[in-house]
Protein backbone atom coordinates (compact mmCIF):
# COMPACT_ATOMS: atom_id res chain seq x y z
CA UNK A 1 0.00 0.00 0.00
CA UNK A 2 0.99 3.67 -0.30
CA UNK A 3 1.50 5.67 2.88
CA UNK A 4 2.84 9.03 4.07
CA UNK A 5 6.04 8.41 6.04
CA UNK A 6 7.78 10.52 8.66
CA UNK A 7 11.33 9.12 8.53
CA UNK A 8 12.88 11.91 10.61
CA UNK A 9 11.37 14.69 12.69
CA UNK A 10 10.97 17.95 10.84
CA UNK A 11 8.57 20.19 8.92
CA UNK A 12 5.79 18.78 6.72
CA UNK A 13 7.95 19.12 3.64
CA UNK A 14 10.17 16.28 4.91
CA UNK A 15 7.32 13.77 4.66
CA UNK A 16 7.50 11.24 1.82
CA UNK A 17 4.98 8.90 0.20
CA UNK A 18 6.22 5.31 -0.10
CA UNK A 19 5.10 1.76 -0.78
CA UNK A 20 5.02 -0.10 2.55
CA UNK A 21 3.72 -3.54 3.59
CA UNK A 22 -0.03 -3.87 4.05
CA UNK A 23 -1.12 -4.00 7.71
CA UNK A 24 -2.30 -7.31 9.18
CA UNK A 25 -5.28 -7.59 11.53
CA UNK A 26 -3.83 -8.85 14.81
CA UNK A 27 -5.93 -10.11 17.73
CA UNK A 28 -8.55 -7.50 18.65
CA UNK A 29 -7.89 -5.43 15.54
CA UNK A 30 -9.60 -4.39 12.31
CA UNK A 31 -7.85 -3.45 9.09
CA UNK A 32 -9.65 -0.67 7.23
CA UNK A 33 -9.48 0.53 3.65
CA UNK A 34 -9.08 4.23 4.40
CA UNK A 35 -11.58 6.53 2.72
CA UNK A 36 -10.58 9.63 4.69
CA UNK A 37 -8.19 10.59 7.49
CA UNK A 38 -8.56 13.73 9.59
CA UNK A 39 -5.76 16.30 9.40
CA UNK A 40 -5.23 17.74 12.89
CA UNK A 41 -2.92 20.10 14.73
CA UNK A 42 -1.47 17.22 16.82
CA UNK A 43 -0.43 15.54 13.53
CA UNK A 44 1.51 18.67 12.60
CA UNK A 45 3.16 18.84 16.03
CA UNK A 46 3.99 15.13 16.13
CA UNK A 47 6.10 15.13 12.97
CA UNK A 48 8.26 17.85 14.53
CA UNK A 49 8.51 16.06 17.92
CA UNK A 50 6.56 18.84 19.64
CA UNK A 51 3.59 16.85 20.95
CA UNK A 52 3.06 15.07 24.27
CA UNK A 53 2.71 11.73 22.48
CA UNK A 54 6.06 11.00 20.85
CA UNK A 55 6.15 8.20 18.28
CA UNK A 56 9.61 7.29 17.06
CA UNK A 57 10.38 7.60 13.33
CA UNK A 58 9.72 6.04 10.99
CA UNK A 59 5.95 6.31 11.42
CA UNK A 60 2.83 7.14 9.41
CA UNK A 61 1.03 10.26 10.74
CA UNK A 62 -2.73 10.37 11.22
CA UNK A 63 -4.72 9.24 14.24
CA UNK A 64 -8.35 9.23 13.09
CA UNK A 65 -9.80 7.54 10.02
CA UNK A 66 -13.03 6.49 8.38
CA UNK A 67 -13.28 3.62 5.96
CA UNK A 68 -14.52 0.10 5.31
CA UNK A 69 -13.51 -3.06 7.12
CA UNK A 70 -11.04 -5.06 5.03
CA UNK A 71 -9.95 -7.71 7.55
CA UNK A 72 -11.01 -8.81 11.04
CA UNK A 73 -8.59 -10.05 13.70
CA UNK A 74 -9.02 -12.89 16.14
CA UNK A 75 -11.53 -12.28 18.91
CA UNK A 76 -13.31 -9.37 17.24
CA UNK A 77 -17.09 -9.49 17.17
CA UNK A 78 -19.77 -7.11 15.92
CA UNK A 79 -18.09 -6.19 12.62
CA UNK A 80 -18.30 -7.62 9.10
CA UNK A 81 -16.17 -7.18 6.00
CA UNK A 82 -17.27 -4.05 4.16
CA UNK A 83 -18.78 -2.30 7.20
CA UNK A 84 -18.40 1.50 7.21
CA UNK A 85 -16.68 2.57 10.42
CA UNK A 86 -14.85 5.42 12.08
CA UNK A 87 -11.85 4.51 14.14
CA UNK A 88 -8.82 5.75 15.99
CA UNK A 89 -5.49 4.14 15.22
CA UNK A 90 -4.07 5.65 18.41
CA UNK A 91 -1.94 8.59 17.33
CA UNK A 92 -0.38 7.36 14.07
CA UNK A 93 -1.07 5.25 10.98
CA UNK A 94 -3.96 7.01 9.26
CA UNK A 95 -2.32 8.75 6.29
CA UNK A 96 -2.29 5.55 4.24
CA UNK A 97 -4.42 3.42 1.96
CA UNK A 98 -4.99 0.91 4.78
CA UNK A 99 -4.66 1.03 8.56
CA UNK A 100 -5.00 -1.35 11.50
CA UNK A 101 -7.13 -0.03 14.38
CA UNK A 102 -8.17 -1.55 17.72
CA UNK A 103 -11.72 -2.86 17.35
CA UNK A 104 -12.55 -1.20 20.69
CA UNK A 105 -11.69 2.17 19.14
CA UNK A 106 -13.92 1.66 16.09
CA UNK A 107 -17.60 2.49 15.76
CA UNK A 108 -20.10 1.73 12.96
CA UNK A 109 -21.06 4.80 10.98
CA UNK A 110 -24.70 5.79 10.55
CA UNK A 111 -26.03 4.78 7.13
CA UNK A 112 -25.29 7.39 4.49
CA UNK A 113 -22.67 9.29 6.54
CA UNK A 114 -19.95 10.84 4.40
CA UNK A 115 -16.56 9.36 5.33
CA UNK A 116 -14.75 12.71 5.21
CA UNK A 117 -17.40 14.38 7.36
CA UNK A 118 -17.20 11.55 9.89
CA UNK A 119 -13.47 11.97 10.53
CA UNK A 120 -13.10 14.38 13.39
CA UNK A 121 -16.09 13.09 15.33
CA UNK A 122 -13.61 11.39 17.67
CA UNK A 123 -11.20 14.35 17.78
CA UNK A 124 -12.59 17.81 17.03
CA UNK A 125 -16.18 17.04 17.97
CA UNK A 126 -15.09 14.65 20.70
CA UNK A 127 -12.94 17.39 22.23
CA UNK A 128 -15.74 19.91 21.84
CA UNK A 129 -18.49 17.80 23.34
CA UNK A 130 -16.32 16.50 26.17
CA UNK A 131 -15.18 20.04 26.92
CA UNK A 132 -18.53 21.79 26.73
CA UNK A 133 -20.70 19.15 28.39
CA UNK A 134 -18.45 17.23 30.77
CA UNK A 135 -15.83 19.85 31.70
CA UNK A 136 -17.55 23.17 31.10
CA UNK A 137 -21.11 22.20 32.11
CA UNK A 138 -22.49 24.46 29.37
CA UNK A 139 -26.19 25.11 29.95
CA UNK A 140 -28.96 26.14 27.61
CA UNK A 141 -29.20 29.93 27.44
CA UNK A 142 -25.60 30.58 28.51
CA UNK A 143 -23.14 32.51 26.38
CA UNK A 144 -20.22 30.64 24.83
CA UNK A 145 -17.16 32.44 23.42
CA UNK A 146 -15.10 30.31 20.98
CA UNK A 147 -11.56 31.34 20.06
CA UNK A 148 -10.10 30.00 16.82
CA UNK A 149 -13.67 29.46 15.69
CA UNK A 150 -12.84 29.16 11.99
CA UNK A 151 -10.67 26.06 12.40
CA UNK A 152 -11.63 22.43 12.77
CA UNK A 153 -11.73 22.29 16.58
CA UNK A 154 -13.23 25.76 16.99
CA UNK A 155 -15.95 25.33 14.38
CA UNK A 156 -16.96 22.04 16.01
CA UNK A 157 -17.42 23.94 19.29
CA UNK A 158 -19.54 26.58 17.54
CA UNK A 159 -21.85 23.91 16.12
CA UNK A 160 -22.04 21.93 19.36
CA UNK A 161 -22.67 25.06 21.40
CA UNK A 162 -25.67 25.92 19.25
CA UNK A 163 -26.92 22.33 19.42
CA UNK A 164 -26.71 22.54 23.22
CA UNK A 165 -28.78 25.74 23.27
CA UNK A 166 -26.08 28.32 23.97
CA UNK A 167 -25.73 31.81 22.52
CA UNK A 168 -22.46 31.49 20.59
CA UNK A 169 -19.91 34.24 19.97
CA UNK A 170 -17.32 33.10 17.41
CA UNK A 171 -13.91 34.80 17.42
CA UNK A 172 -11.51 34.36 14.51
CA UNK A 173 -8.93 36.28 12.51
CA UNK A 174 -10.42 36.79 9.02
CA UNK A 175 -13.76 37.85 7.54
CA UNK A 176 -13.87 34.57 5.56
CA UNK A 177 -13.61 32.49 8.74
CA UNK A 178 -16.23 34.60 10.51
CA UNK A 179 -18.63 34.28 7.58
CA UNK A 180 -18.27 30.49 7.83
CA UNK A 181 -18.98 30.65 11.58
CA UNK A 182 -22.19 32.60 10.97
CA UNK A 183 -23.17 30.10 8.29
CA UNK A 184 -22.64 27.28 10.82
CA UNK A 185 -24.77 28.91 13.50
CA UNK A 186 -22.78 31.56 15.40
CA UNK A 187 -25.00 34.31 16.80
CA UNK A 188 -22.26 36.96 16.95
CA UNK A 189 -18.69 37.22 15.67
CA UNK A 190 -15.51 39.01 16.69
CA UNK A 191 -12.58 39.67 14.34
CA UNK A 192 -9.78 39.68 16.89
CA UNK A 193 -7.29 40.77 14.24
CA UNK A 194 -9.11 44.12 14.18
CA UNK A 195 -11.28 44.28 17.32
CA UNK A 196 -10.42 44.24 21.02
CA UNK A 197 -11.43 40.76 22.16
CA UNK A 198 -12.20 41.65 25.78
CA UNK A 199 -14.04 44.89 25.02
CA UNK A 200 -16.11 43.45 22.20
CA UNK A 201 -17.10 40.38 24.22
CA UNK A 202 -18.23 42.64 27.06
CA UNK A 203 -20.26 44.74 24.61
CA UNK A 204 -21.95 41.67 23.17
CA UNK A 205 -22.85 40.37 26.64
CA UNK A 206 -24.14 43.57 28.21
CA UNK A 207 -20.98 43.89 30.30
CA UNK A 208 -21.36 40.45 31.90
CA UNK A 209 -18.80 38.47 29.90
CA UNK A 210 -19.04 34.94 28.52
CA UNK A 211 -20.24 32.11 30.76
CA UNK A 212 -17.95 29.62 29.01
CA UNK A 213 -14.80 30.38 27.01
CA UNK A 214 -13.47 27.71 24.64
CA UNK A 215 -9.82 28.60 23.96
CA UNK A 216 -8.12 26.57 21.26
CA UNK A 217 -5.65 29.37 20.50
CA UNK A 218 -3.82 30.51 23.64
CA UNK A 219 -1.01 33.04 23.15
CA UNK A 220 -1.85 36.68 23.77
CA UNK A 221 -5.55 36.02 23.22
CA UNK A 222 -5.92 33.86 26.34
CA UNK A 223 -5.60 36.62 28.93
CA UNK A 224 -7.97 38.91 27.03
CA UNK A 225 -10.52 36.08 26.86
CA UNK A 226 -10.11 35.29 30.56
CA UNK A 227 -10.73 38.97 31.34
CA UNK A 228 -13.92 38.66 29.28
CA UNK A 229 -15.14 35.66 31.31
CA UNK A 230 -18.26 36.15 33.42
CA UNK A 231 -18.61 35.80 37.19
CA UNK A 232 -18.60 32.05 37.95
CA UNK A 233 -17.52 31.44 34.35
CA UNK A 234 -15.54 28.48 33.02
CA UNK A 235 -12.45 29.04 30.88
CA UNK A 236 -11.71 25.84 28.93
CA UNK A 237 -8.09 25.27 27.93
CA UNK A 238 -8.15 23.36 24.62
CA UNK A 239 -4.91 24.11 22.77
CA UNK A 240 -2.14 26.56 21.96
CA UNK A 241 -1.92 27.27 18.23
CA UNK A 242 -0.69 30.79 19.09
CA UNK A 243 1.63 29.62 21.89
CA UNK A 244 1.37 28.77 25.60
CA UNK A 245 0.19 31.82 27.59
CA UNK A 246 1.15 33.09 31.04
CA UNK A 247 -2.03 33.80 32.97
CA UNK A 248 -2.33 36.14 36.02
CA UNK A 249 -4.11 33.89 38.51
CA UNK A 250 -5.56 36.84 40.39
CA UNK A 251 -8.13 37.06 37.58
CA UNK A 252 -9.69 33.79 38.69
CA UNK A 253 -10.15 35.19 42.18
CA UNK A 254 -11.62 38.49 40.98
CA UNK A 255 -14.16 36.70 38.78
CA UNK A 256 -14.67 33.59 40.93
CA UNK A 257 -14.14 31.68 37.70
CA UNK A 258 -12.53 28.37 36.84
CA UNK A 259 -9.71 27.50 34.46
CA UNK A 260 -10.42 23.96 33.27
CA UNK A 261 -8.12 21.73 31.23
CA UNK A 262 -9.67 19.65 28.45
CA UNK A 263 -7.44 16.74 27.38
CA UNK A 264 -9.66 14.51 25.28
CA UNK A 265 -6.86 12.13 24.24
CA UNK A 266 -5.97 11.22 27.82
CA UNK A 267 -9.62 10.96 28.88
CA UNK A 268 -10.24 8.28 26.24
CA UNK A 269 -8.01 5.78 28.06
CA UNK A 270 -8.67 6.99 31.62
CA UNK A 271 -12.48 7.32 31.51
CA UNK A 272 -13.96 4.69 29.16
CA UNK A 273 -17.52 5.38 30.33
CA UNK A 274 -17.20 9.07 29.47
CA UNK A 275 -15.53 8.20 26.14
CA UNK A 276 -18.40 5.88 25.23
CA UNK A 277 -21.02 8.46 26.22
CA UNK A 278 -19.33 11.13 24.06
CA UNK A 279 -19.08 8.79 21.07
CA UNK A 280 -22.64 7.55 21.46
CA UNK A 281 -24.11 11.05 21.58
CA UNK A 282 -22.05 12.35 18.65
CA UNK A 283 -23.02 9.43 16.42
CA UNK A 284 -26.66 9.94 17.40
CA UNK A 285 -26.43 13.66 16.54
CA UNK A 286 -24.92 12.72 13.17
CA UNK A 287 -27.51 10.04 12.41
CA UNK A 288 -30.35 12.47 13.19
CA UNK A 289 -28.85 15.21 11.00
CA UNK A 290 -28.23 17.56 13.92
CA UNK A 291 -24.51 17.48 13.13
CA UNK A 292 -23.06 17.64 9.63
CA UNK A 293 -19.36 18.57 9.86
CA UNK A 294 -18.01 21.01 7.29
CA UNK A 295 -15.16 19.74 5.09
CA UNK A 296 -13.48 22.49 3.10
CA UNK A 297 -10.92 20.40 1.21
CA UNK A 298 -9.81 16.85 0.50
CA UNK A 299 -6.07 16.33 -0.09
CA UNK A 300 -4.46 13.29 -1.72
CA UNK A 301 -1.69 11.32 0.00
CA UNK A 302 0.85 13.17 -2.14
CA UNK A 303 -0.61 16.47 -0.92
CA UNK A 304 -0.28 15.58 2.79
CA UNK A 305 2.70 17.94 3.35
CA UNK A 306 0.66 20.80 1.89
CA UNK A 307 -2.33 19.92 4.07
CA UNK A 308 -0.22 20.11 7.23
CA UNK A 309 1.50 23.31 6.07
CA UNK A 310 -1.88 24.94 5.39
CA UNK A 311 -3.00 23.91 8.88
CA UNK A 312 0.11 25.31 10.56
CA UNK A 313 -0.21 28.61 8.71
CA UNK A 314 -3.90 28.85 9.63
CA UNK A 315 -5.15 28.86 6.05
CA UNK A 316 -7.62 26.04 6.75
CA UNK A 317 -11.35 26.64 7.04
CA UNK A 318 -13.14 24.07 9.18
CA UNK A 319 -12.00 20.50 8.56
CA UNK A 320 -9.64 19.13 5.91
CA UNK A 321 -8.88 15.47 5.27
CA UNK A 322 -6.49 13.16 3.48
CA UNK A 323 -8.52 11.05 1.04
CA UNK A 324 -6.34 8.25 -0.40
Amino acid sequence: MRAVMCRAFGPPEKLVVEEVPDPVAGPGQLVLDVEAAAVTFPDALMIEDKYQFKPKPPFIPGGEVAGRVRAIGEGVEGFAIGDAVIGSSGVVGGFAEQVAVPAGAARPLPEGTDFAEATGLLYAYGTGYYGLKFRGDLKKGETLLVLGAGGNVGLAAVELGKLMGARVIAAASTPEKLALCRERGADETIDYAKEDLKQRTKELTGGQGADVVYDAVGGDYAEAALRATAWNGRFLVIGFTAGIPRIPLNLTLLKSCQIVGVFFGAMVSREPETRDAVTRDLLAFTASGQLKPYVSRRYSLDEAPQALRDLLERRVLGKVVIAP
